[in-house]
């Protein structure tokens, strides 16, 4: 009997925080780099990459081809936006100061950066949930740093890009592009 109750008490409760669960990245809070409470409000019409970043992986020189991205295509309507991630192998372990530091000293990134997100397990935060969760276009655990999603200007999720495809490869490109022109 105490186990039926408890297994009825779980499904509720799972029941109740899916049903709470942003169903759109514009409905998800956020804080910026900075600690400020914000959301991706701001960029409905917009065509994002949403970016999860580090500073001490292989895949942090991506920072360039980003910044390339922003500064090409952002008068056409494209946010590059950074979400620095710890998840994998302790790669983004500095405090926010110290990330945006890096970013740009380093790499000259002018694009938006925000707050720690974890991307994968139990503690997925509440954006990778609605990008990767099961109701996702593209489910399943971001695999490592620079995962890539490419969300249309009606905050649908277009394209999952991997770690290792770089942000100025043709496929991205043209995804990229291909969202601009969509009406």
């Amino acid at each position: 009997m105490k186990i039926l109750t408890l297994t009825t008490t779980l499904l509720a409760a799972f029941a109740l925080s899916a049903a709470d669960a942003p169903k759109s990245v514009y409905d998800v809070p956020l804080k910026d780099i900075d600690g400020k409470d914000t959301s991706l409000k701001a960029y409905q019409g917009k065509v994002m990459l949403i970016v999860n970043v580090a500073s001490r992986c292989g895949n942090t020189p991506q920072y360039t081809q980003l910044e390339e991205l922003n500064q090409k295509f952002a008068k056409d309507g494209l946010a590059v936006l950074g979400f620095p991630c710890n998840d994998f192998g302790k790669q983004e372990s500095g405090t926010n100061e110290e990330i945006k530091q890096f970013c740009s000293t380093k790499y000259k990134v002018t694009f938006p950066m925000f707050d720690k997100v974890t991307c994968k397990g139990p503690e997925k935060s509440p954006l990778y949930q609605v990008l990767s969760g099961p109701e996702s276009p593209f489910p399943g655990d971001v695999k490592w740093n620079f995962g890539k999603f490419l969300v249309g200007k009606d905050g649908k999720i277009l394209k999952r890009f991997e770690p290792k495809v770089k942000p100025d490869a043709p496929e991205v490109l043209d995804a990229i592009k291909e969202a601009l022109a969509a009406k």
